[in-house]
């Protein structure tokens, strides 16, 4: 899978562990374990930047001749007003 490079990773002993029981249970390494968590976060992460909101439009007339130009007070206004409150 490419290049291999040796690196030091610090992890707590109760985790190291664990990941070696994992390990010898499923027939890998520990170090296949940690490559495949890895890919999953990166994964994961280059999946949830990805999000684009979808585009989303109402149909209508747009803004009321009462609303056009208004602040936000008064935008408020009218909507607590549809509202009936």
């Amino acid at each position: 899978m490419g290049n291999h490079m040796k690196t030091r990773v610090e992890i707590s002993g109760a985790l190291l562990d664990e990941a070696k029981k994992v390990a010898s249970r499923e027939g890998t390494t520990v170090r296949a374990l940690i490559e495949q968590g890895l890919r999953h976060v990166i994964s994961q992460r280059k999946r949830s930047r990805a999000f684009r909101l979808r585009k989303a439009t109402f149909k209508g007339q747009g803004l009321s001749a009462e609303a056009k130009g208004a602040g936000w007070d008064r935008l408020r206004e009218l909507a607590y007003e549809e509202r009936g409150g």
